[in-house]
């Protein structure tokens, strides 16, 4: 198949199947914001409102408007929900809460530093929608709130033992490497250039092991390799989403050393994270080939997938190295022929180890409106600029 035949795959999945699912079935039109628990049909079967899903299709949809069309129904949506956040959100010292009712009351506090760090990426995208200056000064006292936070994320909410096997998760320094790109315009760029900087350095030389190529999911309080259950945890998919914003941030500053290093481990990520006997990627593995943590390890989960195409896809962009399209195609062909469900419309987003639909939801507690549009657009960009590059060194010739 060609680059472009590819391109329009995700190009027409993107705004005929997964924008309208949402459009049409995740608005609250009584209360504001959204509903992400939908069923396979996208019905309603809970109205609990997660804070940081409704941040991620915020961001979701205000993206949309400001990189494909300036459709007003897109805007409007965006808007509806950020209304429901700014009103009901946040606690009084201004740390987003985890969940609310229906309606915008509490249930459980703000122990999760996610909420504000896709709280901040909303309200950036959308102030860059709408010109709204309130939207950005949303988007900055949040992202400076994270900063301060950034040390002892859970704060007061934390459940370990002070002192006791202090760990430092990837998480945090994997959604920083993205969330300065996207708070560059409203911060100032000495801001901006000392958190890529720390955030590459992190991903790159702390949670990365040379030894094995791998990235882990925790490190001591020192950055050192703990040998524990949570110390020798792998989670593949966390490693090559944050791989391709390494790529995105290296593109930046013209870094092609960082560029090659980033698509070597993600090549590195796919290998080890493969499952050899039934396709698809474990969610969770253990670093030294323990029995894993958690109970769902051995599952293939719809982010994991969507994120590991776009990872390939921008290596092989950057780097034309065969291995990563020879791992897109692979991918994409067990990512498509599984998670979209052609009846009803969208993802499943849980499967079974071998491949079939574990759970026949659409949106819940953990997925929402974004890791499956983000990841269409990206690789229906991406895809496109293949293209083009294949195009000019044709020409070059």
């Amino acid at each position: 198949m060609t680059n472009v035949a590819y391109a329009q795959i995700y190009k027409d999945a993107l705004l005929n199947d997964i924008i309208p699912f949402w459009l049409n079935n995740s608005g609250d039109r009584e209360y504001g914001g959204y509903f992400s628990c939908l069923d396979e049909q996208g019905k309603v079967y809970d109205t609990d409102k997660f804070i940081w899903l409704q941040c991620r299709q915020v961001w979701t949809f205000s993206m949309l408007y400001n990189k494909v069309e300036q459709r007003q129904e897109w805007l409007d949506f965006a808007i509806s929900g950020a209304r429901f956040l700014q009103e009901h959100g946040r606690d009084a010292a201004g740390n987003w809460y985890f969940s609310l009712t229906r309606e915008g009351h509490p249930l459980i506090q703000p122990y999760n530093i996610f909420s504000d760090c896709f709280a901040a990426m909303a309200f950036a995208q959308l102030c860059t929608a709408t010109g709204n200056k309130e939207y950005g000064d949303i988007a900055t006292s949040t992202f400076r709130n994270i900063l301060e936070r950034s040390d002892n994320p859970k704060g007061i909410y934390s459940k370990a033992y002070p002192g006791a096997r202090p760990l430092q998760s990837f998480s945090l320094p994997m959604i920083l490497s993205n969330l300065a790109l996207e708070m560059e315009p409203l911060l100032e760029p000495t801001l901006v250039e000392s958190t890529i900087r720390q955030s590459i350095h992190l991903v790159m030389d702390v949670f990365y092991q040379k030894d094995s190529g791998l990235i882990l999911e925790n490190v001591d309080g020192q950055g050192n390799f703990c040998d524990s259950m949570e110390g020798r945890l792998i989670n593949p998919g966390h490693g090559l989403e944050a791989l391709w914003f390494i790529m995105d941030l290296a593109e930046r500053s013209g870094d092609r050393q960082l560029i090659q290093k980033a698509t070597a481990i993600s090549l590195r990520i796919m290998e080890y994270g493969w499952d050899k006997k039934e396709g698809g990627i474990f969610y969770f593995l253990d670093y030294r080939n323990k029995p894993s943590l958690p109970l769902e390890w051995d599952q293939k989960l719809w982010w994991v997938h969507a994120e590991a195409l776009v990872c390939m896809l921008k290596g092989y962009r950057h780097t034309a190295d065969p291995k990563c399209w020879e791992w897109f195609e692979q991918l994409h062909d067990y990512t498509w022929s599984r998670f979209p469900d052609p009846v009803n419309g969208e993802w499943y987003g849980y499967l079974n180890r071998s491949g079939q639909v574990f759970l026949p939801l659409k949106g819940g507690k953990w997925k929402g409106c974004f890791h499956v549009p983000r990841s269409l657009y990206q690789g229906w960009k991406t895809l496109l600029a293949i293209e083009e590059k294949s195009k000019q060194i044709i020409l070059e010739k």
